[in-house]
């Protein structure tokens, strides 16, 4: 079992005291775009994620080491154990649907950084790809009902699924190749 991530306010509370200026999920989704890509865990992760190389590694041990390290034993766990860092179900659902597309804007970022001008993306990587910038894109909105609710959980479930689709097309596979060769 892959070790759980950071709680959210742990990472919000770590990236206010940074200065980074992007809230926890969004934080966190430039993280996995970042691997999906390709990019490495090491302790410099955040400076790439930023594209600020003059940002020092993370701590040993802290909230942002053990976010890197969760995500990036999450994305081995060949049980998909993956999950992303968003607001729990007690948040309104502007809250939440706001979370996830900052978490998109993140990742997508952080996956161009990782993967460069012309990853090797399959057909449904490409497409899963396309879908999360679209999500990147949208708006939250103010209310809804439980039809909204149920639609956000499966968003949620397609961002988590297409990311680890990503990280296949892009770090899992050349990493398979390489060892073939």
């Amino acid at each position: 079992m892959s070790p759980a991530l950071p709680a959210l306010h742990e990472i919000e509370d770590a990236s206010r005291a940074l200065g980074l200026g992007v809230g926890a999920s969004e934080l966190h989704g430039s993280l996995c775009g970042w691997l999906a890509g390709g990019g490495g865990d090491g302790a410099d992760w955040l400076g790439k994620v930023l594209a600020d190389d003059a940002r020092p590694s993370v701590v040993e041990g802290s909230a942002l080491d053990r976010m890197a390290k969760a995500s990036a034993a999450q994305f081995e766990d060949g049980n998909f154990g993956f999950a992303l860092l968003l607001p729990d179900g007690d948040a309104g659902l502007a809250e939440r649907s706001g979370a996830l597309f900052e978490w998109c804007r993140g990742f997508l970022g952080a996956f161009g950084l990782a993967a460069g001008k012309d990853p090797p993306l399959s057909e449904e990587g490409s497409e899963a790809l396309a879908d999360i910038a679209r999500l990147a894109a949208a708006k939250p909105q103010d209310d809804g009902d439980e039809e909204d609710e149920q639609a956000l959980v499966e968003i949620e479930e397609f961002v988590r699924v297409a990311t680890l689709l990503l990280h296949g097309d892009c770090a899992l596979g050349p990493r398979h190749r390489n060892s073939l060769n």
